[in-house]
């Protein structure tokens, strides 16, 4: 029902809501966008995305339920009819929803679809986004750059495997701030972080492997591994990252396995990885042969302090695999990010990508270039930092007036995140259910991983700070009742 999204029933006509829903339903069906057997959505969701009571949806259904178009099923919502009712236009659809439940990839959880379902409402707050606001991103900038591009023959065509030789030698010049040799023959271009991800489970994994990562992770919100069926096992973490000592009790579990670690401004906790904490992991992989995958998207996102150098700049062995992208720091839509590692594996890894998708866009290619060159990324960053710093203030803060005494939580050294801590009896699922009825979207920390359900991750990245102030206002409202 994606195209419709935006359909409001007309009230000043003269046609009751409740018909007007029931006809805007059937045409969903007749045309094929709700086939036989498909589910349709929620009372709830239908009310809140129409902007009608609940009742009037009850109506509506029954009206469509009358006409024979759908059915209640005991356990499985309504759905529409497998066998439509006897008339001249009847035919027997396809039951797209039997291939749909067989696909080998698993569904997003109800609460991320949700989620991402409340993203695309203008009306709403994103209080949980991890991206940046619209207002942080060089929309002028990137305009200019886009016209400097006009100017010249656009690179139209596919790029290398590997990707665009510029950038990637942008790229190598640009690690190498960071301490990391990597030369352009070992860089592979990917369509951001996530990307990377499935190129590496459908590249390295084999069938059942274990993924040792943080607990809690963002990987757990997110279904990255869907070629093969892996197993996750989450590791405690401290106030320094991953507790390397704890990993050490799976050391049975190592054959096939792979690492994934977010070390800088962790997703969700915000938690920076110590200088010695990274030592002590990366002698850890070592020693037991084990892939460390580090996904290092926040790094340029400190706003007190530098992170720690990157575990791969102390890699000598080429055991870890570096990904890095521009999607938090410059724009989420241009969709360009990298995978640095033994030129063997990324050559694998590119291989997979030039069957999927034939390389990430050379336009998109070309300006993540224009702005990696002549320092451009780097002011930006500045400025990005500057305004990160004024909206964590805001949402400490708001926090600190609402909800002391209410949520623990600790300041973040960077990047986009707050990980608070809910009171037992409170628990983050009605909190994120009570707010969202509000306007007001937070992430509920037990989508990032099965022991975390006492947690929301709050962001300070997205949402103006007046409408951020008054989300926090009526968290601390609901978490007194």
């Amino acid at each position: 029902m994606k195209g419709s999204l935006r359909w409001k029933p007309d009230q000043t006509s003269k046609i009751p809501i409740f018909k007007q829903i029931a006809g805007h339903l059937k045409e969903r069906i007749l045309s094929g966008e709700w086939t036989a057997g498909s589910r349709i959505p929620a009372q709830r969701q239908l009310a809140g995305q129409f902007g009608v009571n609940r009742s009037t949806i009850v109506t509506a259904l029954e009206e469509l339920k009358a006409e024979g178009l759908l059915e209640g099923i005991t356990g499985s919502g309504t759905r529409v009819r497998s066998t439509p009712a006897a008339g001249p236009d009847s035919s027997r659809s396809l039951d797209w929803d039997a291939y749909i439940r067989r696909g080998i990839h698993m569904p997003n959880l109800p609460a991320v679809q949700a989620i991402n379902r409340a993203e695309a409402d203008p009306a709403v707050v994103r209080l949980g986004t991890g991206e940046l606001a619209p207002e942080l991103i060089p929309s002028g900038m990137l305009q200019r750059m886009l016209g400097r591009l006009a100017r010249q023959p656009l690179p139209g065509g596919y790029e290398e495997p590997l990707g665009s030789p510029a950038l990637r030698s942008e790229v190598s010049r640009h690690l190498a701030g960071y301490g990391i040799t990597a030369s352009p023959s070992s860089i592979l271009i990917v369509s951001g972080a996530l990307q990377a991800l499935h190129l590496i489970s459908m590249g390295i994994l084999r069938q059942g492997a274990t993924v040792f990562l943080e607990n809690p992770s963002y990987l757990h919100s997110i279904h990255a591994m869907p070629a093969v069926h892996t197993r996750m096992a989450g590791i405690p973490m401290d106030g320094e990252g991953l507790r390397v000592d704890r990993l050490s009790e799976h050391a049975e579990d190592m054959n096939g396995a792979v690492l994934y670690t977010i070390p800088s401004f962790h997703n969700p906790s915000g938690i920076v990885m110590s200088g010695p904490r990274r030592a002590e992991l990366l002698r850890f992989c070592t020693e037991h042969g084990l892939p460390l995958l580090e996904d290092d998207v926040y790094r340029d996102l400190w706003l007190d302090a530098p992170p720690p150098p990157p575990i791969k700049s102390m890699d000598a062995g080429g055991i870890t695999l570096y990904i890095g992208s521009l999607s938090k720091t410059l724009s989420p839509g241009l969709r360009v990010g990298w995978v640095v590692g033994p030129q063997p594996v990324v050559e694998r890894l590119a291989d997979i990508k030039m069957q999927t998708d034939y390389g990430t866009s050379s336009i998109s290619q070309a300006l993540a270039r224009e702005c990696l060159a002549g320092g451009l990324y780097e002011e930006h960053l500045l400025r990005v930092r500057e305004q990160l710093l004024i909206r964590r203030s805001a949402m400490q803060e708001a926090l600190e007036q609402h909800c002391q005494g209410l949520l623990e939580w600790s300041t973040p050294q960077g990047g986009f995140y707050i990980w608070a801590k809910v009171p037992a009896r409170s628990g983050a699922k009605p909190l994120f259910q009570r707010m969202l009825k509000k306007g007001f979207l937070l992430n509920p920390g037990y989508v990032y991983g099965p022991s975390c359900g006492a947690y929301l991750r709050l962001s300070y990245a997205y949402a103006p700070i007046p409408d951020m102030q008054r989300g926090i206002r009526e968290l601390g409202a609901l978490l007194r009742q």
